[in-house]
């Protein structure tokens, strides 16, 4: 079978318009402000909450705006760096966490809103001694809300990476 030059010429073009993970875009590097959609302001998120002074706690109480999302993120390649809090850990190590945006958050202070939390799922366990490393995260972020044992988050991600965080 003889190719002509004319063939490969035509046939690679059309290889090339293909879509090809070679040539995907980098993530999109975001921070935690991102996730707020527009035109909502975080200090309306979270309002006076619950104290109770004798147990010392508070329970914030999020208004409506805590459960908006960045329709502009949705189904994203993203790259955004947090701190994790451990859901699953196995023998392998960490399948899954949430990710939050400062040290404590949903341990030792009550969570963020929904909009400021994502729920992490890795197929590749994370390994990593210590956890109160700040890490990047790089994945699919997508909407969904999701509750676990220390908070609802109103965010997914599907981690391709993870990775420390260098200052």
């Amino acid at each position: 079978m003889n190719i002509s030059r004319r063939h490969m010429i035509l046939g690679s073009g059309a290889l090339a318009a293909l879509p090809c993970p070679v040539f995907a875009k980098s993530p999109r590097e975001i921070t935690w402000d991102d996730l707020i959609p527009d035109g909502v302001p975080y200090g309306e998120i979270i309002g006076e909450g619950d104290r109770d002074e004798i147990n010392d706690t508070w329970s914030p109480i999020f208004d409506e705006n805590s459960s908006k999302l960045n329709n502009d993120l949705k189904d994203t390649v993203v790259k955004i760096p947090g701190y994790i809090v451990p859901l699953d850990l196995t023998l392998s190590g960490l399948t899954s966490f949430v990710l939050v945006p400062y040290v404590g958050a949903c341990i030792h202070t009550p969570p963020p809103p929904p909009n400021q939390l994502i729920y992490v799922t890795t197929d590749i366990p994370w390994t990593q001694d210590n956890m109160w490393d700040a890490v990047w995260i790089t994945g699919l972020l997508g909407h969904e809300t999701t509750t676990t044992d220390v908070a609802e988050t109103g965010y997914t991600l599907s981690a391709q990476k993870i990775e420390i965080y260098e200052w």
